[in-house]
């Protein structure tokens, strides 16, 4: 079996573990930005969408340190758009989430036949991204609405 670029691989690493920071920002920020009377539940689903990025950076930290790299202290790229409605909120989630869904698919493919472990989380953290995707395109169509939501 071929052996994984394990810098590469810590540096794609890191990527997600900074793109999940950021993600715990965001998800921090829209859900202090919510108002009117459905605030309460996505007030809720915007938090636990923030607890689950934190718990998926750690994740991405322990495979650095296993790999024996050091984790990125950086966050990544935050975008103030000075958007609030839920529609935009919801948007610019879905274009987080795909940045962060594209990094996983970058390590499965540098680690695909050389790490199961490796392997095994890209391919749960992408059904994930991908389930969560879908959930927010299914928040974006209006009622009714069968086609998946696009731009």
């Amino acid at each position: 079996m071929e052996q994984i670029d394990k810098q590469k691989a810590i540096t794609v690493l890191n990527k997600i573990l900074e793109l999940e920071l950021a993600g715990v920002v965001r998800y921090t920020h829209y859900a202090l930005m919510v108002y009117g009377y459905n605030r309460i539940p996505i007030v809720s689903w915007l938090q636990g969408n923030g607890d689950e990025s934190l718990m998926h950076a750690r994740k991405a930290g322990e495979f650095v340190t296993m790999l024996g790299g050091h984790p990125s202290l950086k966050i990544g790229p935050l975008l103030e758009t000075e958007k609030h409605d839920i529609g935009d909120i919801l948007r610019e989630s879905l274009e987080q989430e795909s940045t962060t869904l594209s990094a996983y698919y970058e390590l499965l493919h540098l680690v695909e036949g050389r790490s199961v472990s490796l392997e095994e989380y890209a391919r749960e953290m992408i059904l994930l991204e991908e389930m969560h995707l879908d959930e927010v395109n299914k928040m974006l169509r209006k009622p009714g609405e069968i086609e998946p939501f696009s731009e």
